[in-house]
């Protein structure tokens, strides 16, 4: 049985916070109605196919915080998140398989493929396409489980530094966002190697 592992990361461009990614293996009969890139879906749409993506997928998150985006450069770190997200899926997986394919012990080989132009050292065979969350189902959904987490914490960051706005920009470039930084410091969640004045 060949299985086909989405991967995808969000939060390469802003100038605080982690960057987070997931894998996910979709079920057969998984509706692909609910799914797009995460991008492109309303934050209500986003949530609902999150919670159907958890309850029926094999999937993986990872985050890699802002000190070690600093130390290892923002691409190492994503592809680094990728990794973890895997690995963690590759957790889930034996109950999933059990779940899905009842009485059987299908023999798995796991093909992955990643959104953009690098590869993870995962495993599994992988290629990177740029666009894949646009084209394949499981990177779409591995987009909307990465974008969705950070998205969250980032929210929970801005209560514990009020003032920097991330419940709106969620760390992004915005002017709103580098005009805080020049009033108030960078916040103790900034990436220091990122232009954020």
């Amino acid at each position: 049985m060949i299985l086909e592992a989405g991967l995808d990361e969000a939060g390469r461009g802003p100038l605080a916070g982690p960057v987070s990614a997931s894998c996910v293996i979709l079920p057969p009969d998984f509706s692909l109605e609910l799914l797009n890139d995460s991008k492109k879906l309303s934050e209500k749409k986003r949530a609902l196919a999150e919670e159907i993506i958890k309850e029926k997928a094999c999937y993986g998150i990872a985050l890699i915080d802002h000190a070690e985006i600093d130390r290892i450069n923002i691409l190492n770190a994503s592809l680094k998140a990728m990794k973890e997200a895997y690995e963690k899926m590759l957790l889930m997986l034996p109950s999933w398989l059990k779940k899905n394919f009842p009485g059987q012990k299908p023999e798995v080989i796991i093909k992955a493929v990643t959104d953009g132009n690098f590869c993870p050292d995962i495993g599994c065979e992988v290629r990177a396409e740029p666009k894949a969350d646009a084209k394949y189902p499981s990177v779409m959904a591995a987009s909307i489980l990465a974008k969705t987490c950070r998205d969250r914490l980032m929210e929970e960051y801005d209560l514990l530094y009020p003032g920097y706005g991330y419940a709106k920009h969620k760390g992004y470039p915005t002017k709103e966002h580098k005009q805080k930084c020049r009033e108030l410091g960078p916040s103790p969640i900034q990436r220091l190697t990122f232009n954020y004045q």
